[in-house]
């Protein structure tokens, strides 16, 4: 058994024309049910568009300046954060340079003493041969 929906069909076509007649009966219908519902006149539409427009400009004019505003701020931050890291490290040269200049001197100082603890112990050693020196020559003597 066949189901009706199994069952083959057919389809006829007219050629009219690509329906360009339709078209423009359908633009012109619509035009004149716009005139026809339309709650202002032209003028008012016309007006009621460029207050629009300039509501949109000013706010765009001001989201404008807001947003250089807060680049600006941005900017300042950055240039006194790059600042702020330039002085660091200035201050940390300075301070390195300091405590260098201190080490230098301090070690200038103990290379002073210990020469000088050196020409005293040479000193104190000659000084010691002098003397067995001397207990030599009057040993020999007697």
């Amino acid at each position: 058994m066949r189901d009706q929906d199994d069952a083959p069909y057919v389809v006829i076509e007219r050629d009219g024309g690509g329906g360009l007649g339709s078209f423009v009966l359908g633009a012109l219908v619509g035009a004149g049910l716009a005139l026809l519902f339309a709650p202002k006149s032209g003028a008012e539409t016309q007006e009621d568009l460029k207050e629009h427009a300039r509501r949109f400009r000013s706010v765009a004019e001001e989201r404008v300046r807001e947003a250089q505003r807060q680049v600006e701020e941005r900017l300042e931050e950055v240039r006194e954060g790059v600042q702020m890291s330039f002085d660091g490290v200035k201050d940390a040269v300075n301070a390195g340079r300091s405590a260098a200049s201190e080490a230098r001197t301090d070690l200038e100082e103990k290379l002073q003493r210990s020469k000088a603890a050196y020409h005293e112990g040479v000193r104190a050693a000659q000084g010691t041969v002098a003397v067995k020196t001397e207990e030599e020559q009057e040993a020999e003597a007697l």
